[in-house]
């Protein structure tokens, strides 16, 4: 049985930074990574217009059944096809990429420890915590960097969607983390101390097994 990681945290956190920093010190021998994102509900059904004005921030933007059946296949050592998502045209591409399970599964997104039946299946319980003032300035030079995004429409989200997201179903899920570590400064010392406990018991597992 593989171990589940779960890292949440408000957007810009750095979430996605530890995880991916935290499966580069395992390797991909020894772990995979999903990302929350890639499990967007498919709007092409919708006209492109009145996409624009969904709340991309809540958690019924998600499809997490279909997270949460991914994440026991990969726990009980079945490989999955990761659905990709197309962020500029909100649809979910055709097909999917194929995702090998592996030892340690690292799971991130800022809902992650909002759905029950996504963290029922978590060993470990990880948030990232970071100022909002950082979180903000990182989303926007993201979004206009990686999503075609002006910052007019940047904020305008941030304000109606993505902070009262935040406050009414992100930060409340920090309670249920058995780990809070800061999104900001350098967490090497957190990626290590992590990567040795995941290798350890990854070894159990395998000896157990």
């Amino acid at each position: 049985m593989a171990t589940l990681v779960g890292i949440a945290g408000g957007t810009g956190s750095g979430k996605s930074t530890l995880a991916n920093r935290l499966h580069g010190a395992l390797g991909s021998q020894l772990s995979c990574l999903v990302a929350q994102d890639n499990y967007y509900r498919d709007l092409s059904g919708m006209p492109f217009e009145a996409r624009g004005s969904v709340n991309y921030d809540h958690p019924e933007s998600i499809d997490a059944s279909l997270l949460a059946s991914h994440l026991k296949n990969l726990k009980e050592g079945r490989d999955i096809a990761l659905p990709l998502y197309d962020f500029a045209r909100h649809i979910r591409s055709s097909g999917g990429s194929p995702l090998k399970a592996a030892p340690v599964v690292i799971v991130e997104g800022i809902l992650v420890l909002v759905w029950p039946e996504v963290r029922s299946l978590l060993d470990v319980a990880i948030f990232v915590d970071c100022p909002a003032d950082i979180r903000l300035a990182r989303r926007t030079r993201r979004d206009i960097k990686e999503r075609g995004r002006d910052v007019t429409s940047v904020l305008d989200q941030y304000l109606a969607t993505v902070r009262p997201m935040h406050e009414a179903y992100v930060e409340p899920s920090r309670a249920t983390a058995d780990l809070v570590v800061p999104g900001f400064g350098d967490n090497e010392v957190v990626v290590r101390a992590l990567a040795r406990s995941l290798r350890e018991r990854a070894r159990e597992e395998a000896e157990e097994s």
